[in-house]
């Protein structure tokens, strides 16, 4: 590819992030300045204000980069293997054991530290 062609779609991008970035403002914009209206005619203009300016955004190349990404998570994601009710349940049930385990013998260990320095010291505790 010449760099010219590079400078151009730079020189794009850049330009779809500011509409993107300006139809933003505007949806704040509009919302602020059309305060007396009703909220359901706001929430929509807002609303189409920022899928015009997700759709402009993923136009450009790190957005069409983000929206692959998107898709490859999400087909990712549905390659997991969920534990069932029953799995994650007794995985839960050990982790609750092993934590009462430990915290039982940390306050053992700290209780005989305690007598431990108490004596050494001759410091009544």
């Amino acid at each position: 590819m010449s760099d010219n062609a590079v400078n151009q779609s730079g020189a794009m991008d850049s330009l779809k992030w500011g509409v993107a970035i300006l139809l933003l403002a505007a949806a704040v914009g509009g919302n602020y300045y059309f305060g007396e209206l009703s909220v359901l005619y706001r929430a929509i203009g807002v609303v189409v204000a920022v899928i015009i300016a997700l759709l402009v955004a993923a136009s450009t190349v790190k957005g069409s980069n983000f929206v692959n990404f998107a898709k490859e998570s999400r087909t990712e994601v549905r390659k997991v293997v969920w534990p069932s009710r029953q799995e994650a349940t007794q995985t839960t049930m050990i982790v609750l054991a092993a934590t009462v385990v430990m915290a039982l013998l940390l306050w053992g260990l700290d209780g005989i530290i305690v007598r431990v320095v108490s004596l050494l010291t001759s410091i009544g505790a």
